[in-house]
């Protein structure tokens, strides 16, 4: 299994901004999921099937995340960024 992986800590005063250069899966896991994940296990993550980015995605509570990229069985490369962005007190992403 070929994916792109980055992780951090944080909640939802966090948030991935992930760019993309083609449709790919993009999720946002915990530690529990991300381990099920390589295994082949199932697994709950959020996110899904992106063909615009940039995809935000927002942790729902403190713990340790990963997200993952990848191109669902589909042959071929994607090229990925991942931004680490956090919201200010009013609500701006810097």
């Amino acid at each position: 299994m070929r994916f792109l992986h980055t992780d951090f800590s944080g909640g939802p005063d966090l948030f991935a901004s992930v760019t993309l250069d083609r449709g790919a899966n993009v999720m946002l896991l915990d530690d529990v999921a991300f381990a099920s994940y390589k295994r082949g296990g199932s697994f709950r993550y959020y996110g899904g099937w992106a063909s615009r980015s940039p995809v935000v995605l927002s942790p729902p509570h403190y713990a340790h995340w990963h997200v993952v990229i990848d191109l669902g069985g589909q042959s071929g490369t994607v090229c990925a960024g991942v931004r680490i962005l956090r919201r200010s007190a009013q609500g701006m992403l810097f």
